[in-house]
């Protein structure tokens, strides 16, 4: 009974304080609480156990990589738009990607989809160096300036079609996928790493599912995680893949 009271009494906190700050001068004591909130309710509470990944999800500011006119929701378990027909990922799915990666601070990890900037700034909580592709120029370019200014030194960006991945980097210890391709792309199959693991969303529209690939031996296996709705992966000539 005391535990539901104090999830019910956190979730009206986050309900007051998403109001107050659409009225008001956001407070980062109150984006602080949110941040806690979020990690306990909608992450740990839900299966992701990871210690490090929920340190970095509870020390990342999203709301600095949402438009402001969204940033008092940025801590809610939903998708936001970043402008250029793409999103942010709902915390829960940037979590759960990170944490089935299980990652090493020792390790490189190579992102698709950089967007907002907001999973390759968890992501350098984690790895050693994090290398990160987009394709949308604007997107990428006020991604690197941000991460720059947040002072993330092992973050490299490069503005590129994400299905040939960073071949001159390679081989990576992991990779994830922020956006949907039709099939999974064989340059970044060849990119990872002997023992290395890759996350990414396979499939289109209403259709798509999160896929975990490993190599061992040589071998890539695959499995599938759970269904997913992800922008689609956009290739240099602008078309859908």
């Amino acid at each position: 009974m005391i535990k539901q009271f104090i999830v019910i009494f956190c979730l009206c906190v986050c309900s007051f304080l998403s109001v107050h700050c659409i009225a008001s001068e956001p407070d980062e004591k109150e984006y602080t609480l949110l941040r806690q909130v979020m990690v306990e309710y909608q992450i740990r509470k839900r299966g992701v156990t990871h210690q490090r990944v929920l340190e970095a999800l509870e020390k990342v500011h999203r709301h600095l990589f949402v438009p402001e006119k969204y940033r008092s929701q940025a801590y809610n378990d939903y998708p936001l738009p970043i402008g250029e027909d793409q999103t942010i990922s709902q915390p829960y799915i940037v979590a759960l990607m990170t944490e089935i990666l299980n990652p090493n601070p020792k390790k490189t990890v190579l992102e698709i989809g950089t967007g907002s900037g907001y999973q390759a700034a968890v992501l350098a909580e984690l790895y050693k160096e994090v290398y990160t592709v987009e394709i949308i120029d604007i997107l990428g370019k006020r991604s690197k300036k941000l991460l720059s200014e947040l002072g993330y030194q092992n973050i490299h960006v490069k503005i590129g079609d994400g299905y040939q991945g960073w071949k001159e980097h390679s081989p990576f210890d992991a990779i994830i996928v922020t956006c949907a391709p039709s099939h999974i792309p064989e340059p970044l199959k060849e990119q990872l790493a002997e023992g290395g693991k890759m996350i990414i969303p396979v499939g289109e529209a209403h259709n798509q599912k999160l896929v975990l690939l490993v190599k061992e031996n040589g071998i890539i296996r695959e499995k599938e995680v759970i269904p997913v709705l992800f922008v689609p992966m956009i290739r240099e000539n602008g078309k859908i893949h």
